[in-house]
């Protein structure tokens, strides 16, 4: 069950998070994966590809910046010539900015939408042509809670772009679905990350650790929760599922405290 024995999977983001722990999975439940990293991030995508390796299966290191069309089409031609097929993609990198509304200018709200909503569709659209000629295809991205289900102050441009992505899987379910292909997105709660310990544009560590005690299964997530709803996902078995956002948050969102 979940297995993706023979797929190849591109994860963008791979060098740390969620982005590695799917890589990690994904490789462990069967397929070649393809370890997108951007160069300037701080993190060394070098275990990643590492693990995947020690899972027995092919890691090929992939730079690229989401934000530029022709680094991701460059990502997935790799993909396809050097492992020979493309069968999912998920769209995982992402920054965050702490910006307030008021002082939120043109440049740094396009920034952001750049990587966090239209790389996704970059991803998407550069994946899609391989979809279509194999007639199976797993289109996956990582939205978040705050944006698709709940609001975050001094954060608009981030919610902004992690709800469009929310019509984006919708759309694209619609579209492809009669082609084999799905799209689903997984929004995740809280998960102890780089990102989310960053104490200048998220929570931070005293930050991430208070918000435990609110989280109904008395914990917040870690980056394998989600890669195994991304592996749940990207299998056989959820070739009915097509179109949603899954909600991954420890029930935090039924709280109303």
């Amino acid at each position: 069950m979940f297995s993706l024995e023979g797929r190849v999977a591109v994860v963008t983001g791979s060098a740390s998070g969620i982005g590695a722990a799917t890589a990690r999975v994904f490789a462990q439940a069967g397929a070649d994966v393809v370890c997108g990293w951007f160069p300037g991030d701080p993190h060394d995508v070098g275990p990643t590809a590492a693990a995947v390796e020690a899972a027995g299966r092919r890691a090929l290191v992939a730079e690229v910046d989401v934000s530029d069309t022709g680094s991701v089409e460059r990502m997935v031609a790799a993909a396809v010539g050097e492992l020979g097929r493309l069968d999912v993609v998920v769209a995982n990198a992402a920054i965050a900015r702490d910006v307030p509304a008021a002082e939120l200018d043109d440049e740094r709200w396009e920034a952001l939408l750049q990587v966090d909503l239209t790389g996704v569709f970059r991803c998407f659209r550069a994946a899609v042509p391989h979809m279509l000629e194999a007639g199976f295809g797993r289109l996956l991205a990582t939205s978040s809670i705050a944006g698709a289900f709940q609001g975050w102050a001094r954060h608009a441009h981030y919610t902004a772009a992690k709800g469009g992505i929310v019509g984006l899987v919708r759309s694209l379910a619609v579209e492809l679905g009669p082609h084999g292909i799905t799209a689903n997105a997984v929004a995740p709660g809280v998960i102890e990350t780089p990102q989310s310990l960053d104490a200048v544009n998220s929570l931070g560590p005293e930050g991430v650790a208070e918000f435990a005690a609110r989280v109904p299964v008395g914990r917040n997530g870690q980056p394998e929760d989600i890669a195994h709803a991304f592996l749940f996902l990207a299998s056989e078995e959820a070739s009915f599922l097509t179109g949603q956002v899954l909600l991954v948050d420890g029930g935090v969102s039924l709280s109303l405290t």
